[in-house]
């Protein structure tokens, strides 16, 4: 399986980056994701044995469960890489309790390595991804069209286990999903 942990804004929410993004100025190569398909990644997993998934999500539930429930907004815009005139992925931010964020993605990327599965150990930005293109390309404009995209704070009460099946309807499909604190 091709697994991530996420977190789902609440559906008012994504109606406020939604608005947002129908109003950007287009680019060809440039792909939208789909509404179905935003959420704050907070560890991907990639390839995963199904022998190991069940290690994988019991260490998940109890790292899950030292963590308070966290009080976040979306804020703005960004770009990966950081130069918006030659970017590839177009995202809007996250605020908020940030700290508590980043000892939460800590501490599951710290779980799932007792399993054996490897994870990204780069710097975690939290983001929603909206866009994509295939090759680099100015998103300035794009970008600087986003920067005041501001939602209501909302508490993420839940963390997911999600399965990826690229080519499949819906791309994402829950695995497990867990209540923080």
């Amino acid at each position: 399986m091709k697994l991530f942990v996420e977190l789902q804004p609440p559906k008012e929410v994504l109606e406020d980056v939604e608005a947002a993004v129908s109003v950007l100025p287009s680019v060809k190569g440039l792909r939208l994701m789909d509404r179905e398909e935003w959420h704050v990644t907070l560890v991907f997993l990639g390839e995963v044995p199904d022998d190991t998934v069940p290690l994988v999500q019991e260490r998940l539930e109890a790292e899950v469960a030292r963590h308070e429930p966290l009080r976040l907004a979306v804020r703005g815009a960004g770009t990966f890489p950081g130069d918006p005139a030659r970017a590839s992925v177009l995202w809007a931010g996250i605020e908020g309790d940030l700290d508590e964020l980043s000892a939460l993605v800590k501490g599951l990327r710290r779980a799932i390595r007792k399993t054996g599965v490897q994870v990204d150990r780069r710097a975690h930005v939290p983001h929603i991804t909206l866009a994509r293109s295939g090759l680099p390309m100015d998103l300035a404009e794009q970008r600087t069209a986003l920067a005041g995209l501001a939602s209501p704070f909302w508490t993420a009460e839940d963390i997911r286990l999600m399965d990826s099946r690229p080519g499949e309807q819906p791309r994402y499909r829950p695995v497990a999903t867990w209540r923080l604190g």
